[in-house]
């Protein structure tokens, strides 16, 4: 029986200091999900990077208020990343597909359905999803709070065994992670309350942060699936969490039993 894992990589993880989109770290991330495939896991990909993308290659020589900004960068963005992907994953054999979608598709109806049945027929004929958001025309109410709750969404929507949440950090500490007294919480027992130690601050380049991880894990860990938060940037993250996950910092939140 194949295990189904939803990845989802944050914008801290894929952009460089400069902003502009890490192809490197990119590539690294296709090479260990390539990896995961070829051991019997079913793989649905959440990827952020699209504004970071589009941002690298449009010069734009007036101001753009924020919409306007997030749309522009996206819809550019989202061509290049979506192509970054496909050659990528094509030097692997692996088909890629694309999913764009929005808040309005998660709620109970037709278009749940049509969403879950895509994403089912992709999987079985061994195509990988890469998905998110439609930011050219999802804003402000009609926006996820970022992509880690999307890809909850997808993770409950699509029954899958475990999310993986990679950040710039290895997980939730007890305190500041660059204070030398803070320590990493391993592992949080189901309905274990830890907002005493979330950092409220935002991501660099994304709308995410600890906060909207931790919120995100506590709800998807309450319908059976089991959550990590890991760091996206130390090598070969997505292996050592399959193989040896003992010897590898990350914070796990233990699924409930159904």
């Amino acid at each position: 029986m194949r295990h189904r894992i939803v990845v989802k990589v944050g914008s801290n993880v894929l952009t460089r200091p400069d902003g502009k989109l890490d192809v490197t770290r990119m590539s690294a991330l296709v090479d260990q999900i390539a990896w995961l495939r070829q051991h019997d896991y079913e793989v649905i990909l959440v990827s952020s990077g699209a504004m970071a993308s589009g941002r690298g290659e449009l010069k734009v020589d007036h101001s753009l208020d924020s919409v306007e900004q997030r749309q522009l960068f996206s819809a550019v963005g989202q061509v290049k990343l979506v192509g970054l992907y496909y050659d990528l994953f094509r030097e692997f054999g692996i088909h890629v597909g694309q999913v764009l979608t929005m808040k309005e598709n998660f709620e109970p109806g037709e278009q749940y359905r049509n969403q879950q049945a895509c994403m089912t027929v992709m999987l079985e004929n061994d195509v990988l999803p890469i998905v998110n958001e439609n930011d050219t025309v999802s804003v402000t109410e009609l926006m996820f709070t970022d992509n880690d709750e999307l890809s909850g969404l997808i993770a409950r929507m699509m029954n899958a065994d475990t999310l993986v949440l990679l950040s710039n950090i290895d997980g939730i500490y007890t305190g500041h992670p660059d204070e030398p007294s803070s320590q990493l919480i391993r592992n949080v027992e189901l309905g274990k309350d830890l907002s005493q130690y979330i950092q409220t601050e935002k991501s660099a380049f994304g709308r995410g942060g600890m906060h909207s991880k931790y919120t995100t894990a506590s709800k998807i860990s309450q319908d059976g699936i089991r959550v990590i938060i890991a760091n996206g940037e130390r090598d070969n993250i997505l292996i050592d969490l399959v193989q040896h996950p003992q010897e590898i910092p990350h914070t796990e939140f233990m699924p409930k039993q159904l």
